[in-house]
């Protein structure tokens, strides 16, 4: 009971009574999103888009440095376009919506709305590349797109989405095959560093592969209560699309030749994996680089001469070096401390009367509340400090919770065994049949995740058919 009453927001039902509850108490009281009148479609309200815009920013600025170029393509596919590769219409067929009339007039041919855009990215390469100088062609465009998912949540699942999608072309296969690993490191990288989030990269099964893809390769990050998010994807095409589309360009041998071709993404959905992978029962808690409040300023007594001065004083110094605000409201401090806390602002500095006698303020964070009295001289240090800190801590606590849910299955009955008792990784050897990764899925609801990249080698036959193995697998349950 002792825990119950310190907790600051009670509105908030505990994850271990009801994750998904849970999940939903903190997008919609963190005032992250709302709902619309469109089944499957969410507003993203100024603090939610916020966290997307200081994603954007920091993966917009990664793209640019690699030479990667920002594009606008259409929202609309013709029908003929979409079909012209097989695989790639046929993977995306049961998610595509149509649009079949403009104004009052029935269109002579359907257009999808866009829920990728190879082909239309495809479509231009053909008018705009014709020799081997033109290569590489990277570009990246910022938009939405539509799946018509049959279930939705918040981030994790929607008919429409925000994202970014890269598309590129380059001469040879290795410099293809260069660039979707190098954008998968991108992603990795920006997951641990930016998000505090530990991530695997591995390689999808062929089953598992995004359609039309020669090669898929993934980063998966494991959640709170053990489940699986695949957080960005990067794909090799080789030269099927060209080929399809016709892309041809004079070599350096004088020759025609195809392009080969990558495209990678991440989306809205990697806000779910922060709040599913930082959150507690107090609310949000965001990594320093993306959140919209870096740190908030909440007076003490601030009726009381000179505390709000100081306050702003500090305010305006800070803002220079971090993401301040300054609440000078007059709700009460424990009412202020509670609503930041749930909107996982990452430090929270107080200033009272006291504090300015002596030159000092309270520093807190948000992971673990620990409390660090600071002089005010030093703030321009410590505010920064505290923020590593933050990040840091994040980190590590997400690493041990991987590290704990992760386990090993040397045959079928203990493959079973821990499906059936835990939740989390299962690292297991597999054979390469397509049939046993169905098996473990229809009988477990458990599904391949990666091959990483640098395999164990924790036995010589399949954890499902006993055959010789080929690859080590992570399997997991997935959002």
């Amino acid at each position: 009971m002792a825990q119950k009453t310190q907790k600051l927001v009670e509105e908030i039902t505990p994850m271990e009574e009801d994750f998904a509850k849970w999940y939903t108490d903190i997008v919609k009281k963190a005032e992250l999103i709302d709902y619309s009148s469109v089944r499957g479609c969410y507003i993203l309200r100024p603090y939610g888009y916020a966290i997307w815009e200081n994603i954007q920013r920091i993966l917009d600025t990664r793209f640019k440095e690699l030479g990667h170029e920002n594009v606008s393509m259409p929202m609309f596919i013709p029908e003929s376009l979409l079909q012209k590769e097989k695989d790639h219409v046929e993977g995306f067929a049961p998610e595509v919506a149509w649009v079949t009339y403009g104004g009052s007039e029935e269109l002579q041919e359907r257009l999808c709305v866009r829920p990728t855009s190879e082909t239309l990215f495809c479509e231009h390469y053909a008018h705009v590349i014709h020799s081997y100088r033109d290569l590489p062609m990277l570009y990246n465009q910022w938009c939405s797109v539509v799946r018509w998912e049959k279930t939705s949540r918040p981030f994790l699942r929607s008919v429409e989405f925000l994202w970014q999608e890269g598309h590129t072309m380059h001469e040879t296969a290795e410099d293809a095959m260069a660039e979707t690993r190098q954008m998968l490191d991108v992603y990795a990288d920006f997951c641990e560093q930016s998000l505090a989030m530990p991530v695997l990269k591995g390689q999808k099964t062929k089953k598992e592969q995004f359609a039309g893809a020669e090669a898929t390769y993934t980063i998966e990050a494991m959640m709170h209560d053990g489940v699986a998010l695949q957080s960005g994807t990067s794909h090799y095409f080789g030269d099927g699309f060209a080929r399809a589309f016709d892309i041809q360009f004079t070599g350096r041998d004088n020759k025609l030749a195809y392009p080969h071709q990558t495209s990678w993404g991440v989306s809205t959905r990697l806000i779910g994996g922060i709040i599913m992978t930082h959150g507690d029962d107090n609310g949000l808690v965001l990594p320093p680089d993306i959140a919209p409040i870096q740190l908030i300023i909440i007076p003490i007594a601030q009726h009381k001469e000179g505390v709000l001065d100081k306050a702003r004083e500090l305010a305006a110094r800070l803002k220079k070096i971090v993401r301040v605000k300054l609440d000078d409201s007059d709700n009460s401090p424990g009412w202020k401390f509670s609503q930041y806390e749930m909107k996982g602002v990452p430090v929270r500095l107080e200033i009272g009367p006291k504090d300015i006698e002596q030159n000092q303020c309270v520093l807190v964070r948000r992971d673990n509340r620990e409390k660090i009295v600071v002089g005010l001289d030093e703030l321009e240090t410590a505010v920064p400090a505290a923020l590593t800190a933050v990040r840091d801590g994040l980190y590590e606590k997400a690493l041990k919770n991987r590290e704990e849910r992760t386990y090993t299955a040397h045959n079928w009955e203990e493959f079973l065994q821990i499906a059936n008792e835990k939740s989390g990784f299962i690292k297991a050897m597999w054979c390469g049949d397509e049939e046993c990764e169905n098996k473990i899925k229809e009988l477990t609801n458990i599904k391949s995740r990666c091959i990483p990249f640098e395999e164990e080698h924790i036995g010589d036959t399949c954890v499902c058919c006993g055959k010789p193995a080929k690859h080590m697998l992570y399997w997991g349950r997935q959002y």
